[in-house]
């Protein structure tokens, strides 16, 4: 059995200390939590020895060695050790006498040092002994001063002898850095430590004298607010038992004392107090009274008072963004970025986001997640179809009924003055006409540098919506006037995949209608089968709105089944939805129509997404006349004039004596813009060279009277569109190449894109060779 190992005489178990610092004379409470420390408090307290206690020069720092403590401390013995718990262990340590460390001993499980202790003298004469007297003076003013410190302290101090132990120990008693006290356990010299710890105290004996006058003002204030409010209470109750106070004074009193608790600014404070003298002022049957309390009590129902936020967790947002959307990885990246500058810098001015896409994409959802991640209140404010100003900056109180506008309401609904509020279907507000234009009235609401002092029309004061968090919805950008879309940081939401809709449907929507229905999942199961049927067959959207009532609609069918007792469990297939929902309503039409020379495939933007636009061109005998129908607008018709001239020239071919008939169908839908040129041109082509357009191909840009391809916007729709539509290639003007970076992953793995610069890259690409043409026209 081996023996323990011995320490020599002048070494020392080292524990080092992140942020204290002990001295002698001092009892000082130590927590230690690492293992290294725990076994060298154990070993000590078992061998009965001293133990030297170092600073550790960076607190944060968990790998240490000796190169990272002080190397002047403090030793003493370990008068009691508890065990506490989740591996904090408790010392009471009794600092007797300063040391320098010689040098560090290698090969033992904790920290050992040699060390040489540093004798402490009282040096005596007449400057010390100054020194000393005003020391003590200074700390027991300061005890006086200190709050909740016994007094028994005082007596302490005067009892101390020592100026070296009064000067460690008022040292260990103030409030100072690590950095601080250890400067002063590494002054040797006692005038010099006197006068140091002289100078502190002093420092912190001005801060306690200031804090407690402040206090004593304070407390002043308050007794007197407090004495004040006690004598009204007591009046009101005196009368009461009288009988000389009536509803309306219960009333009138309660009110001012809601206004003097909202925290209302001095100018509206004072605002407030004028409106309500003049109600007490007032007689019942007034009957400006009405409205006059209807005004204060809007006044107090408002949030004015400061509403305190959790800090912003970044990943807590990106879980609750993650939980609520799929997908949309783009939007949720921009969405983090905007927290992290609100949470790097809370003050700072944040941009208004403006979430714009088709129906159904999550828009609104997104807004109530933001709000979730951020620990706001949620208030939606619907613009769709307003048309008077009054609806944003309020009514004036001269009218009857008069209330504040749509922010104002939604603010007191929140109740913290700092909600987000979303201004849903802000690209659908009326035209300013003679209700005023309430485009130019959100101008002030959505402006940083007017929202401070916010002025509601009935109200008629200043509110604060500086620290709201503003995020607008639009379908389209086109309807925002300009001043008001140059306000908002504009974030597309592009349309759903295929495989983004089933796995929408498979994680939420389905969920949700099988509670709606009442159902559970052991009572209902649709397969994946059957949500892609769904969604390629009988919904055509962007969004998912559509396909969630078509899952509201099978699973109603399942809970009337379950109802009737028919079935326990039911599991909805593909081959069960004609029966629950009728014949398939989309076909992919696009390999009949494009089988015959003179149909070409199209690809438009519309504001609901993307969307397939077949082009049919045929001839007849006649007079070189270009016949356009489809309900085509001017530049669409311009188009189809350029392509029918590059057709010409392509084909050799000046149709003297042919007519041309472009149509587009869906003829009761309006169309215009120039991306059908393209399309155009191919299928006038196709027509005259007899060779049918391909049936997997899809195309969009402008043409140029030189042949030249121009590039279109909306490229991520149309892609959208050609994928929902079963294309499988897309051509596209090579300037646009830059643009498929906003396309879907899954749409750039399954579509092939073809650049082009001239009409003769679309020629080569999208006809059909002449041998195969031939087959065609025969078969």
């Amino acid at each position: 059995m081996s023996e323990a190992r011995i320490l020599p005489d002048d070494a020392r178990i080292i524990i080092p200390l992140r942020d204290a610092v002990l001295f002698p004379g001092v009892l000082s409470p130590v927590t230690v939590r690492r293992e290294s420390s725990i076994a060298a408090a154990q070993e000590a307290v078992k061998q009965e020895r001293a133990v030297g206690f170092l600073l550790q020069r960076d607190p944060a720092k968990t790998d240490i060695g000796p190169e990272d403590l002080c190397w002047v401390g403090t030793e003493g013995p370990i008068a009691r050790y508890i065990t506490g718990q989740e591996g904090a262990h408790h010392l009471l340590v009794q600092g007797q006498a300063r040391f320098r460390v010689l040098e560090f001993l290698e090969g033992w499980p904790y920290m050992v040092a040699r060390v040489a202790q540093i004798e402490q003298t009282d040096e005596q004469d007449s400057e010390v002994e100054a020194r000393f007297l005003q020391l003590k003076e200074r700390a027991i003013e300061a005890i006086g001063l200190l709050p909740n410190m016994p007094a028994e302290l005082a007596e302490v101090v005067r009892g101390i002898e020592s100026p070296g132990l009064l000067a460690d120990m008022v040292t260990h008693m103030i409030d100072l850095k690590p950095q601080q006290k250890q400067d002063i356990l590494e002054t040797f010299s006692l005038a010099r430590r006197l006068d140091k710890v002289i100078e502190l105290l002093a420092g912190r004996v001005e801060v306690l004298r200031l804090s407690k006058e402040i206090g004593d003002r304070t407390r002043a204030q308050f007794d007197e607010r407090q004495r004040e409010t006690v004598l009204r209470e007591q009046l009101r109750q005196i009368q009461k038992e009288l009988g000389e106070l009536d509803d309306s004074a219960e009333e009138i009193a309660r009110l001012k004392e809601r206004i003097e608790s909202a925290g209302m600014s001095e100018e509206v404070l004072s605002h407030a107090r004028k409106e309500l003298g003049r109600l007490q002022r007032m007689g019942e049957s007034s009957g400006e009274s009405a409205m006059l309390r209807t005004y204060l009590e809007w006044l107090t129902e408002l949030p004015w008072k400061p509403t305190p936020l959790e800090p912003i967790d970044l990943a807590e947002a990106r879980k609750i963004l993650d939980e609520d959307h799929f997908g949309l990885d783009k939007i949720k990246r921009r969405i983090l970025e905007y927290l992290a500058v609100r949470k790097l810098n809370p003050q700072g001015r944040s941009p208004i986001l403006c979430f714009s896409g088709p129906p159904g994409v999550g828009k609104t959802s997104l807004g109530q997640s933001i709000a979730r991640a951020t620990g706001r209140a949620f208030q939606r404010v619907a613009l769709g179809g307003v048309h008077d100003e009054a609806e944003i900056r309020g009514h004036r109180r001269t009218y009857l009924g008069a209330l504040p506008g749509n922010v104002i309401q939604a603010m007191r609904r929140a109740g913290t003055n700092n909600p987000v509020i979303m201004l849903d279907e802000i690209d659908k507000l009326g035209a300013g006409g003679f209700h005023g234009d309430p485009g130019s009235a959100l101008l002030e609401v959505l402006d940083p540098e007017q929202n401070q002092k916010f002025r509601d029309n009935y109200l008629g004061v200043d509110f604060d919506l500086s620290h709201v968090m503003f995020i607008c919805t639009a379908n389209v950008l086109d309807t925002i006037p300009g001043p008001l879309r140059d306000r908002m940081e504009i974030i597309q939401l592009p349309g759903y995949t295929e495989e983004e809709k089933i796995q929408i449907a498979r994680r939420y929507l389905v969920a949700r209608q099988l509670e709606s229905n009442g159902l559970t999942d052991q009572q209902a199961e649709v397969t994946d089968a059957a949500l892609s049927s769904i969604v390629g067959d009988y919904t055509r959207e962007a969004g998912v709105r559509q396909l969630e009532r078509e899952i509201g609609a099978v699973l109603r069918h399942v809970a009337m089944q379950v109802a009737e007792g028919q079935a326990e469990h039911v599991r909805v297939d593909s081959e069960d939805l004609p029966a629950i929902l009728g014949p398939h309503r989309f076909e992919n039409e696009v390999a009949l129509r494009t089988s015959v020379p003179g149909v070409a495939t199209g690809l438009a933007w519309t504001p609901v997404g993307g969307d397939i636009l077949f082009i049919e061109a045929s001839k007849t005998p006649g007079s070189g006349r270009l016949i356009l129908t489809g309900q085509l607008g001017d530049v669409m018709k311009e188009s189809a004039q350029t392509a029918l001239t590059l057709a010409k020239i392509w084909s050799s071919d000046s149709l003297e004596k042919t007519d041309v008939h472009i149509h587009v169908p869906a003829g009761a839908t309006p169309k215009d813009g120039p991306s059908a040129g393209v399309a155009m041109f191919l299928a006038v082509a196709s027509l005259l060279s007899g060779r049918p357009v391909r049936s997997d191909i899809a195309m969009t840009g402008e043409v140029s009277l030189r042949g030249l391809v121009l590039p279109i916007g909306g490229v991520k729709e149309k892609t959208l569109a050609a994928l929902r539509a079963g294309i499988t290639t897309v051509m596209i003007p090579r300037r646009n190449e830059k643009d498929l970076e906003d396309v879907p992953a899954e749409a750039r793995r399954k579509l092939t894109f073809l650049l082009l610069d001239r009409i003769e890259d679309a020629v080569e690409y999208a006809l059909e060779p002449e041998n195969q043409a031939e087959q065609a026209v025969a078969g």
